[in-house]
């Protein structure tokens, strides 16, 4: 079949052959559009749900009352491979792709969203970097004990006076020699306490009197390295926060990544890439208080029936479905176009923003639907709506979001 459709600007025919588009299908073996996981990531998912609420069912709560990093967790996620999701098997790591990375990270966050973040932030903000800019020999160095889990990476950029205002960044780096000298404070700090190795983005100014911005690999044993108090947070309790003070701290060329003036760029960068890892984030924690509710809806009797029988309970369920499936398909979608090497920044911010504010949502609803029960502390329902805020805060507040969006949409991205 053949539609033919004349326009008034140039008067041509607009031709869509739906025969030739079929028949291609055919040949192809594969639909044009397929929003169905094939069974590589069906198996993925099925092998990290296992894990997660075998191994992190039992101590989720534990983690969040202790405000403390797990090691035995830790280790078990080794051997998962969990640290290692993009890094090439050359490495040790298990060379996935971003789909699968969101894949992980959400059913992680499903049962514990502490360790979803440690393990997000450690892959996306720590090890891709090095990956995408770092040296033959940095790669080396760096990307085995990384991606098996005997060192922990982490990302600084925020500072004091430096949050959403990346340019106010007063953290410098003058050059010495073959190096550079690093004096400043960085603040907000994920996996700042147990991080082995830090990519920290700076000011430079070199001995000729070139600025810029730069980001540099450091390693927690350098001279001149201070590791501040842990931060006692509202949520994510069981992620390390902290300051990091740099005292006189030499760095050496071999431990800077990218070109000396490409510290912007990289940090934009990173900062795309591990906004899809916390939109899965937010993902994986509505999903649980979603499944939580549903269950509850149907075991709870109010007036001699389930109170999912109720108008104004299954409502919220539905609504609470309709929210999870829209921020899946964004969050899927960025990855699968970060897959392909595109320009991710409209929509990590788009999948970022939305799946942080339906999980805010969502984890209220489902406080309400549980009513008392969900405002005590014997239930997850009030981690869940804890660890839910923090999405709409790290890695670019909303309102950020929101401004990367029109950005991008007023400069012709739609």
């Amino acid at each position: 079949m053949v539609i033919t459709r004349k326009t008034k600007q140039d008067k041509k025919s607009l031709e869509i052959d739906y025969k030739s588009l079929s028949d291609k299908r055919k040949l192809d073996n594969n639909p044009i559009l397929n929003f169905e996981p094939n069974e590589q990531l069906k198996l993925l998912r099925y092998g990290v749900r296992k894990f997660a609420e075998d191994v992190l069912l039992p101590v989720a709560p534990i983690v969040d009352r202790d405000a403390t990093f797990n090691w035995e967790t830790a280790r078990h996620l080794a051997k998962i491979n969990a640290w290692g999701i993009e890094v090439p098997e050359k490495y040790g790591g298990a060379q996935l792709d971003s789909i699968s990375h969101a894949i992980t990270i959400e059913e992680l966050s499903r049962v514990c969203a502490s360790t979803g973040l440690s393990v997000s932030a450690h892959n996306s903000l720590g090890v891709y970097p090095i990956l995408r800019w770092g040296t033959d020999e940095q790669k080396e160095r760096y990307l085995p004990a990384l991606a098996s889990g005997k060192m922990i990476a982490g990302f600084s950029m925020t500072e004091p006076n430096a949050g959403s205002d990346v340019k106010k960044i007063n953290c410098l780096a003058r050059q010495v020699g073959k190096g550079f000298l690093l004096n400043g404070s960085k603040i907000f700090v994920t996996n700042g306490g147990i991080a082995s190795i830090l990519i920290v983005i700076s000011r430079y100014k070199t001995e000729n009197g070139k600025k810029g911005m730069t980001a540099f690999i450091l390693d927690n044993t350098m001279d001149g390295y201070e590791i501040g108090k842990l931060e006692d947070k509202m949520g994510m309790r069981g992620s390390s926060t902290t300051s990091i003070y740099f005292n006189d701290l030499f760095i050496s060329q071999e431990n800077v990544l990218g070109l000396i003036s490409d510290g912007f760029k990289i940090a934009m960068n990173t900062l795309d890439v591990g906004r899809i890892g916390i939109a899965a984030q937010a993902l994986g924690i509505a999903r649980a208080a979603y499944e939580h509710s549903v269950e509850y809806s149907k075991r709870r009797i109010q007036f001699d029936k389930p109170i999912a029988n109720f108008q104004g309970i299954s409502f919220k369920l539905a609504e609470m479905a309709t929210k999870i499936e829209t921020a899946r398909l964004l969050v899927y979608k960025a990855a699968h176009m970060r897959n392909q090497g595109r320009d991710i920044s409209k929509e990590a911010a788009m999948c970022k923003y939305y799946s942080s504010q339906i999980a805010r949502d969502i984890t209220q609803e489902a406080i309400q639907v549980h009513g008392g029960y969900g405002y005590m502390k014997d239930l997850p329902l009030e981690r869940y709506y804890r660890d839910a805020k923090a999405c709409e805060i790290y890695e670019g507040t909303t309102e950020i979001m929101k401004m990367i969006i029109s950005q991008q949409i007023l400069r012709g991205n739609v």
